[in-house]
């Protein structure tokens, strides 16, 4: 176990989720300027120790209700949330460039559905795109493209959207941030025999059980099996994978400094793996 950790810090391509709850004031669904300072701050601290650094935002549409004063909607309509994506999108990336630009880092914008993955040309562009930005120092902030996404072509949540990219750049850790320390054998919110998994040596049936469809959060899509999901894509890509909890942001350099944070899965490369099949199947599935 200590010998896994310690490992984490020779790590040298990082991609960093974090969702919309861990972003917000749980109190008004406003964003949490402290936070996202402090996020900016780490990633472009990991950045400066040499590694390559993604971040996978989520945000987009609860910014942009917020934005316009329909965060109390309940329409559903699909065109609401496409203009609201694309309202929130902007204004997050202006923060995120703000807070970037202060610790002289350049950021960039990367939006994709999931034609991005499935279409090979546009796949082999993502990644080459991904590439240069890497090679220029640049720090990537991803999301899914809701302004144009359509039910058939969404990803549907950004845990699934980081463990794609982390597949497609070749990254060798993915950290998902969320409001709960880590993959337990029950919910420990309805469970206090719950007990905390530090690490998943391997992706078995009695671990993917685990992941019932429920989240802690009124404000993000993915609960603890859209995380076994893409636990199974990125540790299948060769990438070991860290779910942790994001009320501390700071915990981010303790798991790079190779300490025992979160619930550790450990890559197993599947040479059958092939990412745009992956996500074909996912489509049918939808």
């Amino acid at each position: 176990m200590e010998t896994l950790r310690e490992a984490i810090k020779d790590k040298k391509r990082v991609v960093v989720k974090i969702g919309s709850s861990s972003l917000q004031h749980p109190e008004t669904g406003d964003l949490d300027y402290n936070k996202m300072e402090v996020l900016v701050r780490e990633l472009c601290n990991i950045r400066n120790s040499g590694k390559d650094v993604v971040l996978v935002s989520s945000g987009a549409i609860s910014v942009g209700k917020k934005s316009v004063h329909l965060e109390n909607d309940k329409s559903g309509k699909v065109s609401v949330k496409q203009a609201c994506a694309a309202i929130g999108q902007a204004k997050l990336m202006m923060i995120y460039q703000k807070f970037f630009a202060e610790y002289n880092q350049v950021t960039a914008q990367v939006l994709m559905t999931k034609d991005t993955i499935t279409n090979t040309v546009n796949r082999v562009n993502a990644h080459n795109t991904f590439s240069e930005l890497l090679e220029l120092g640049v720090i990537p902030v991803v999301n899914e493209n809701d302004t144009i996404s359509t039910y058939e072509i969404k990803f549907g949540d950004n845990d699934t959207l980081s463990a794609i990219v982390a597949a497609l750049i070749d990254a060798d850790l993915l950290i998902l941030l969320s409001d709960i320390d880590g993959l337990y054998t029950d919910n420990p919110r309805n469970n206090p025999d719950a007990k905390f998994i530090e690490v998943v040596e391997e992706l078995n049936d009695d671990i993917m059980h685990m992941g019932k469809k429920e989240t802690g959060s009124n404000v993000g899509t993915g609960g603890m099996n859209t995380k076994l999901q893409a636990a199974k894509i990125a540790t299948s890509a060769g990438c070991d994978m860290i779910i942790a909890n994001s009320s501390d942001i700071h915990i981010l350099h303790r798991i790079m400094d190779g300490r025992n944070f979160g619930t550790l899965f450990k890559a197993n490369r599947d040479e059958d793996f092939y990412l745009a099949d992956y996500i074909m199947d996912m489509k049918e599935d939808a």
